[in-house]
């Protein structure tokens, strides 16, 4: 379902980027590289610079300054070129509602040139592909939404693209379509497509993500694998003290443990937070105390804050 590129070189490089509108600064010069055949993940909260970035990497908005080069190609000079070698799933739904399901597939291999008999040839590849070659007559219209994220996904690797880049793929999803569409972007990848991914579920980068990024207010606060971070930000448990009185928050201290104190709740970082949980349940034993297992999301809360957003 791939076109062949053995070359080693990464297949995006962004340096020193930036993005602005009037006087807000959208991404604020940051710099990353992404491998071939791996999926990247761009995680942050609304309003990061997540899908800001990766429309200037698909050369759909214009670089306010520094440079992305793809396939090792300047998109500022050779967006078309690189572009016929991409596939792009925006957000939004971008299917024709009058259209059935094959002629959608028909009118987008237009933009690349592809005729009919082939186009009719791939959509019904990648139909069975995406286990949706039952509704290949249906309009658009009367798809669920997980078909209808399943079908924009497939649309767009009409044209065999080296690179599929995902601006929340998943977004309103029920628990089934996510893993049924988390299941078919694993095996993409293991067919040799690189796959670029924002997203703002933490269990969706830590089980697709090779390699990513957190960011916030523009720039980029954390890079490396989901466990990396985590060993890194968090250590390997975490104990949460509910409504900590001043002796806890003391005896905290004293080990010197990484911590945030959230007032009702104490979250305390340990690398190996087993004997440390069973002695704070033995000298604090009238308190809720839980130990569990770190997770990204952990490192995300703790790198751009727990507070509500708009």
């Amino acid at each position: 379902m791939m076109s062949e590129n053995n070359s080693t070189q990464p297949v995006i490089v962004a340096d020193h980027l930036k993005k602005t509108f009037g006087s807000f600064t959208a991404v604020d010069d940051i710099s990353l590289s992404v491998d071939k055949g791996i999926c990247f993940g761009i995680l942050g909260p609304n309003g990061a610079g997540k899908t800001s970035t990766i429309r200037m990497i698909y050369g759909f908005s214009p670089i306010t300054s520094g440079d992305i080069s793809v396939f090792g190609m300047d998109i500022k000079k050779q967006s078309r070129e690189i572009k016929a070698r991409i596939g792009v799933c925006q957000q939004d739904n971008t299917l024709d509602p009058d259209l059935t399901v094959t002629q959608n597939f028909e009118v987008f291999a237009r933009y690349f040139n592809i005729d009919k008999k082939t186009a009719q040839e791939r959509a019904s590849v990648l139909l069975q592909y995406f286990a949706m070659e039952h509704r290949q007559n249906a309009r658009a219209t009367e798809l669920s939404g997980g078909m209808v994220r399943r079908l924009v996904i497939a649309r767009a690797l009409i044209n065999k693209p080296e690179l599929i880049i995902l601006d929340e793929p998943t977004t309103g999803l029920d628990p089934q379509s996510r893993h049924q569409l988390w299941e078919r972007l694993e095996k993409l990848k293991k067919e040799g497509i690189t796959i670029l991914l924002t997203t703002h579920y933490m269990d969706e980068a830590a089980r697709l993500c090779d390699d990513l990024v957190i960011m916030d207010h523009g720039k980029i606060l954390a890079q490396g694998s989901p466990q990396a971070l985590i060993s890194e930000y968090t250590g390997e448990n975490i104990i949460e003290v509910a409504e900590p009185e001043e002796e806890m928050r003391a005896f905290s201290r004293e080990r010197k443990a990484r911590q945030e104190d959230l007032g009702h709740r104490l979250i305390i970082y340990a690398e190996n937070g087993h004997e440390l949980y069973r002695e704070i349940c033995h000298r604090f034993s009238h308190k809720s105390c839980v130990l569990r297992s770190a997770t990204l999301e952990d490192v995300f809360l703790k790198l751009t804050g727990r507070e509500l957003r708009e």
